[in-house]
């Protein structure tokens, strides 16, 4: 029924009012630009060599970003979840062919919208430019905390870093998928886990 909005909307609506809050004809335009998905576990919303044409809300379920090596080793970039986002910028943004996966862990629900309506609405309604500012500023700065963990500090500090700022995922993740992303074997990670017991 034309007007009615779903609880997904809803959930993306509040995400959107602890920023900058969105007024009713705000509001509108995302009932109108953001589309709902349901993907299944292993489900993929984005492949390698594919352009990245959507910007993606977690409603629920877990997703996560992925690169393959040459040797056909997978290595886990990040991790997403309720109420929050996930895209390769650098394909969305230029429009290019995509270096990453990205695929659901768990079953999942998500709204996307598409490139041409995220860059309308940034030029139309100067909230959803503030509103992706602080998105895009976040994501830089969880990258930038990552990058300097892998130089600087040990697998298992970066292990302590991981269940202290994310600590469903601890429980939700298998061994395999958190050791591809703290970039070690499943083996180490098992001994930094007994080695913490210990402790």
């Amino acid at each position: 029924m034309p007007g009615e909005t779903t609880d997904s909307e809803e959930k993306l609506i509040k995400f959107f009012d602890n920023l900058f809050p969105l007024n009713s004809e705000e509001r509108q335009e995302v009932y109108t630009h953001f589309n709902e998905r349901r993907i299944k576990r292993r489900g993929f919303i984005l492949q390698h060599g594919d352009v990245c044409k959507h910007f993606t809300f977690v409603v629920s379920g877990c997703l996560k970003m992925y690169v393959i090596d040459l040797a056909g080793k997978e290595h886990n970039l990040q991790f997403v979840t309720e109420n929050d986002w996930v895209s390769d910028l650098t394909s969305f943004y230029q429009e290019i062919p995509s270096n990453v996966y990205i695929e659901a862990i768990e079953p999942a629900v998500i709204l996307q919208v598409k490139h041409d309506d995220l860059l309308s609405l940034y030029t139309r309604y100067h909230k959803f430019d503030r509103n992706f500012r602080i998105i895009l500023e976040r994501k830089y700065i969880q990258l930038q905390s990552r990058t300097l963990q892998n130089i600087s500090v040990s697998a298992e500090e970066r292990y302590r870093h991981f269940i202290e700022h994310h600590p469903s995922l601890a429980s939700r993740l298998p061994n395999t998928q958190i050791a591809s992303y703290l970039g070690i074997t499943p083996e180490f990670l098992s001994k930094i886990r007994k080695e913490l017991v210990k402790k």
